[in-house]
């Protein structure tokens, strides 16, 4: 940016400036963001422990319990971080005080025996606080999240179909497996993308190189053309974004007996594409 043929001394200075609050109030907002499952559980954990505990509240439990539930209720359709923090909180604690996460516990393969396992450890409390100061929602719930849990809390993923008889969406319970919950999750949590500056080959020709190293989760194409723009802009020079898009979608076909059929898992096909900004004009062509 200092030898920026667009921009003055004065004017990158002041520029600089722009972009450093913009990069500092960004940094300190990715905790928050990717610990919203976990702040919004461990909150409200906290609150129903604490008001659970208080004398004061004798006579109103009822009306604690109305007011807790439009908070911690646990929807049919779709996700309330509030009430899935704070179960799985609570499960991780009871798990931990009974001592199963121990080796001893996962070399039990009876399901009567691992039921019955309790060592009555009451390290539960100091468990989850642990979990907590170390863990984003990606690793709490990749880690945490289990079959048991799913059937303790009757926990589905819900599709949806019309109905052409009578001309309406209907939900259903597509699965009650807990890989295919865990995607659903996934799938809601921030997930930004990570590109990175490619020096090889910006210094072939100038042109700023960018690099999306792709993840499964492709670019908001909206978003491209206004930002490139405006990177351009602060660079001075042209701008070229590397990045992977779908190329096609088709359904994974699988056997029925002696008939094959299209099941609800789709096979998408991604291609490298490179845009390139140049005098705020946008261009694409496949890598």
């Amino acid at each position: 940016m200092e030898n920026s043929p667009v921009l003055n001394k004065s004017e990158n200075k002041w520029m600089k400036s722009v972009i450093q609050v913009v990069r500092n109030t960004s940094l300190f907002f990715q905790p928050q963001i990717r610990t919203k499952i976990m702040n919004e559980g461990w909150a409200s954990y906290w609150h129903e422990t604490l008001f659970l505990q208080d004398d004061r509240i004798k006579g109103h439990e009822v009306d604690f319990a109305r007011v807790n539930a439009f908070v911690t209720s646990l929807p049919r359709v779709g996700l309330n971080p509030y009430s899935l923090g704070m179960r799985l909180f609570s499960y991780i604690e009871d798990l931990a005080d009974r001592g199963k996460y121990s080796y001893d516990f996962q070399r039990l393969l009876n399901q009567t025996d691992r039921e019955a396992f309790d060592r009555q450890t009451g390290r539960g409390r100091d468990f989850i606080f642990a979990v907590r100061e170390n863990m984003s929602d990606f690793l709490f719930l990749n880690t945490f999240l289990d079959q048991d849990f799913i059937n303790r809390h009757k926990l589905f993923v819900a599709g949806r179909r019309m109905n052409d008889k009578k001309m309406v969406w209907e939900y259903f319970i597509k699965s009650r497996k807990v890989e295919e919950y865990r995607r659903m999750l996934m799938e809601s949590l921030y997930h930004p993308p990570f590109i990175e500056l490619d020096l090889e080959k910006t210094e072939e020709d100038g042109a700023l190189y960018l690099n999306h190293r792709f993840e499964e989760k492709p670019l908001v194409a909206d978003y491209i053309a206004n930002t490139l723009v405006g990177v351009e802009f602060l660079w001075g020079a042209p701008v070229k974004l590397e990045t992977s898009e779908v190329e096609s979608i088709k359904p994974v076909m699988v056997a029925d007996g002696d008939e094959v059929q299209a099941s609800d898992e789709l096979d998408i096909m991604w291609r490298r594409v490179l845009y390139t900004m140049a005098d705020r004009k946008l261009m694409k062509k496949s890598v």
